[in-house]
């Protein structure tokens, strides 16, 4: 699903119209697209029939096309005209000789008829107001949707309540609400997501974010701004596509080696989430580099694992520890740093020895000399690829020049606190603007970013960035990050390119909180933990379908 702007969405329906799909049509198949995804979603409820809220604009006359394409599949369905549309409007005719019921909240002054219809109808389409709203609005319109949502408050069942395009009054650029807008219980965007959905307030009102065309194909040739678009909203079936395949003959190296190179004393558990979210990702080797002392703790929590006992100082890995990790990359097809490191100096020591000693394409880095006990290049291999999180992005950031140091592109995972200690920007900027702000830095660093929070972003140097339209406390977890990072190096080690293993494993850990809180009954409950047991059950209904 792409994602756009308010002006990009409608230079694409101007340019689609000047070539050929004209605006009657588009809104046809939006009409059409939307009866077809209500009355199979909510067939159950047919017998209830559907109300609809029209407005004058384009979102009324989506919600005609889908009434009167209802109503001859046998719904009731009546439009309730909140602004007032042309006497000769061919969608309300339409709608008449399929068997609809017109009403007007002209006639209406008291609502009374509103009420009773809100009382008579299982489903209510709010097709008011669209995206090019200014806020605040007054008169018919605030009128009808504040007695609405005053009706729907004192209801004993109330409708199910389906957005048309967007909520009336959202602003679909900033996220800015209305006091009168609506919570839906599901939101038909069309042709697109647009960009104030999946901001705050106006994602609290969308509900199930679905999605219906407009006609036009993904590389649509009646319009340019269409084709040019690189952000998107990543779907289960891109991300099903994108999977590894698993053949019927493979062996553990067929699925690769992930190297996790974590922990200190006082940050055990990160290694363990990594370590087993690597393996449930389908990585077909995964072996732990940890401080000696770890060890004896965690063995027996995975034994699937393989270890790597590192050189420490007081239970966080030592700079020296950066030969033994060399020594042992000969195998690994990909490698997460970062989990449970501390902040300690011998630690970002043991980075800046890892990173400085193997030089990039066999070349030698120039104004750096390797310690003498740090093998080089030409004797072991190049790094694999890489995703670094947590403390490993603290402790990059103390190292001058990082991003030139890493083997491109790597995958960085930071939260909007280790975004900002990055990049020095205050959180509040960050978070202001996410998408620009992570499309700005995967671009300047060469590598991409997975900004981590609601709706996480992930953006690649080459200009695509994804949304992941979840937003749950359910992942608001100390750990959380770890099992996300862990499924990324295992999407990797499997052969992903940087930016596919990042929104497949962003993807797939969000839909991990959403069913880790729908079996335990509350999102207050979940612990980081929970989420590997519900992976099962996200893979699961990714290979089913």
């Amino acid at each position: 699903m792409k994602y756009v702007s308010v002006a990009e969405m409608q230079s694409v329906e101007k340019e689609a119209d000047a070539n050929g799909l004209s605006y009657e049509m588009m809104m046809k198949h939006a009409g059409i697209g939307l009866a077809e995804l209500v009355a199979a979603k909510y067939n159950y409820l047919k017998d209830g029939g559907v109300l609809g809220l029209v407005g004058s604009g384009n979102n009324g006359g989506d919600t005609l096309v889908a009434l009167a394409k209802m109503a001859e599949w046998g719904w009731k369905a009546t439009a309730y005209i909140v602004r007032n549309r042309p006497d000769d409007d061919p969608l309300i005719k339409r709608l008449k000789s399929s068997g609809g019921e017109i009403l007007e909240a002209s006639g209406d002054p008291r609502f009374k008829k509103l009420k009773s219809e809100l009382t008579d109808h299982a489903i209510l389409m709010d097709g008011v107001l669209g995206t090019g709203i200014k806020l605040p609005f007054r008169g018919t319109v605030s009128g009808v949707l504040k007695a609405t949502k005053r009706i729907l408050g004192q209801a004993a069942e109330k409708p199910v309540v389906v957005a048309v395009d967007c909520p009336s009054g959202v602003n679909c650029d900033t996220g800015e609400t209305s006091p009168e807008s609506l919570v839906a219980d599901m939101t038909v965007t069309m042709a697109a997501v647009k960009r104030g959905l999946l901001e705050f307030p106006a994602n609290d009102l969308i509900g199930e974010l679905r999605l219906v065309g407009i006609g036009l194909e993904d590389d649509d040739q009646r319009s340019q701004t269409w084709q040019r678009i690189q952000r998107r909203v990543a779907t289960p079936d891109w991300v099903r596509k994108t999977l590894p395949q698993r053949q019927r003959d493979a062996h553990k190296g067929t699925f690769g080696t992930a190297m996790i190179v974590a922990g200190s004393v006082n940050f055990t558990g990160a290694v363990l989430l990594a370590g087993k979210a690597a393996y449930r990702i389908g990585v077909g080797l995964v072996t732990l580099g940890v401080p000696a002392p770890l060890h004896s703790a965690l063995a027996g929590q995975i034994p699937e694992a393989t270890w790597l006992l590192l050189p420490h100082e007081m239970g966080v890995i030592a700079e020296s520890a950066a030969e033994v990790v060399i020594e042992n990359l000969e195998k690994v097809s990909a490698m997460l740093i970062g989990p449970g490191f501390g902040l300690e100096d011998t630690t970002k020591n043991f980075l800046i020895n890892l990173l400085f000693a193997i030089p990039h394409g066999g070349k030698t880095i120039i104004g750096f000399v390797a310690p003498a006990n740090i093998k080089t290049a030409g004797e072991k291999q190049e790094l694999p690829p890489l995703v670094i999180d947590a403390d490993g992005l603290k402790l990059l950031a103390r190292i001058p020049d990082w991003a030139s140091k890493l083997p491109q592109p790597a995958v960085l995972t930071p939260h909007p606190g280790e975004m900002s200690v990055l990049t020095d920007l205050e959180v509040s900027e960050i978070q202001s603007a996410r998408v620009e702000t992570a499309e700005k830095f995967a671009h300047e660093w060469g590598h991409v970013v997975v900004l981590k929070g609601a709706n996480t972003v992930i953006a690649e140097p080459g200009g695509r960035t994804s949304l992941i339209p979840v937003a749950s406390p359910a992942l608001a977890r100390a750990g959380s990050g770890d099992v996300l990072a862990g499924i990324i190096v295992g999407l990797r080690a499997q052969g992903l390119e940087a930016y596919e293993a990042a929104v497949s494993g962003s993807w797939i850990h969000a839909q991990s909180g959403i069913k880790s809180g729908e079996t335990l009954g509350t999102n207050t409950s979940v612990v980081a933990g929970d989420l590997l047991a519900s992976m099962v059950r996200v893979i699961q209904e990714l290979e089913r379908n």
